[in-house]
Parts: C-alpha cells; sequence; structure tokens
C-alpha cells in the first residue's frame, strides 16, 4: 500500500519513512503544504500522515482542502502542539487520528496500521483471496497457510490486487502504487512481476487472469 508522509524536519521524515517502508508499505515524502495538497489532488493514496506545521500551507489548510473535495482518505495528524484545542481542531476538520510529538516510531506505524485495517480492510486483520492470505499486523503473506516469499515490489502488486477483489487493475494503476514520486514508475516492469507472481502461485487455488488491454484481477479458483 502506498502512503503519503508529508513533514518539514527532514531527519525525522526520514526516520518515519523507514519505519513505514520497514513495515512494508511503499511511502512518499514530501516536505511542504503545497506540494503535499498537489500530490493529494493527482496521486492514488491508502492513507496520508500530514504534520501541522508545514511551510507555505500548514497541514490544518491540506486536510480542509482535502474534505472540501469529499476526500475520504485517512489522515493521521503529527504536531508538536499538544493542546487539547488543536487536536480538536485537527478532528473537528475531518483527521482521522491525531499523534503529539515527539513520539515513539512503534506508536506511529501501529496507528497508521490500525487506520489501514479500518479504510482498506473493513475493520479486519486479514485479506483473503481463496488460499491466498494478507494479514496487516505482519505484513506478510501466505499461500495454503505456508509464509509466501516476495521480493518488496512483487508484495506491493500483490497487496494492490488483493486489496481490490473483483476489480481489475490497471497496469499503470499498479505501476502508482509500486513507485513513489521519486522513482521513475514503469509500467512495463508490471509485467515483469506479473509473471514472478504467477510462477509462485502455481498448483494454488488463485490466480491472476489478464484481461487484455484492461489490466489484471485477482481470483480464487473454484475446485
Amino acid at each position: 500500500m502506498r502512503i503519503l508522509l508529508v513533514e518539514d524536519h527532514l531527519p525525522l521524515a526520514e526516520s518515519v519513512a523507514q519505519a513505514l517502508r520497514g513495515a512494508g508499505l511503499t511511502v512518499d515524502v514530501l516536505h511542504d503544504g503545497v506540494a503535499a495538497e498537489h500530490a493529494l489532488a493527482t496521486e492514488d493514496y491508502a492513507l496520508a500522515v500530514l504534520d501541522v506545521g508545514l511551510p507555505r500551507r500548514d497541514g490544518f489548510e491540506v486536510l480542509a482542502h482535502l474534505r472540501g473535495r469529499g476526500k475520504t482518505l485517512p489522515v493521521l495528524m503529527l504536531t508538536a502542539r499538544g493542546e487539547v484545542k488543536d487536536r480538536v481542531h485537527g478532528l473537528n476538520l475531518g483527521a482521522d487520528d491525531y499523534l503529539a510529538k515527539p513520539f515513539e516510531l512503534t506508536e506511529l506505524e501501529a496507528r497508521v496500521k490500525a487506520l489501514l485495517r479500518r479504510s482498506v480492510l473493513g475493520g479486519e486483520q486479514q485479506q483473503r483471496c481463496g488460499a491466498l492470505v494478507y494479514d496487516l499486523g505482519t505484513q506478510r503473506f501466505t499461500l495454503d497457510e505456508q509464509p509466501l516469499t516476495l521480493t518488496s515490489r512483487e508484495q506491493a502488486v500483490l497487496q494492490a490486487l488483493i486489496a481490490r477483489p473483483g476489480r481489475v487493475m490497471s497496469k499503470e494503476q499498479l505501476a502508482d502504487q509500486v513507485f513513489g514520486l521519486d522513482e521513475e514508475a514503469s509500467p512495463d516492469a508490471i509485467e515483469i512481476y506479473i509473471h514472478r507472481l504467477r510462477k509462485k502461485l502455481e498448483g494454488a487455488a488463485v490466480r491472476i487472469v489478464t484481461f487484455r488491454g484492461l489490466g489484471y484481477l485477482l481470483e480464487a479458483v473454484s475446485e
């Protein structure tokens, strides 16, 4: 899953991004509110982690504009402002959670996972497609109850497919979930990852179906 982190304190941004990437997430990192608004309007994210004290446009404004466009993207606010009135203001604007600095990275990671579990998995810990199971807590896949070994790119592709059951995803949509803003998104590379995933799913009651000219769909195979 791909998330957006907006934090102007560069060392903190790098630490948070590293922790979230270690949890199996694709993370885009930006450092000001104007850039954040543009990314939120043009990119597809599962969640945003948004600092309040941003240059050019603060986090409250970014959040207000996001909700004003009718977007329900989960947002976790980060702030050095610990006052109750600031937390209430953020929540009233539509924030889903609020974390005051300083914080432990383990707590941030847990809160991000909880928000993703509610929004992406409908409150469930696991996403299933036949014999294939994705556990949000461990950020791992199992196939026929056995661990499925995947590279980070393969996992990102499979996460995107299993999170959208019954929905065809184009190569471009999958590339958006696999590659960050600072990477060259390559839709053609998705074909390579799909080929590798198919080999790893061989013999199981789940498969990736190609819809020529449209994209790919993950489906369970009837016995």
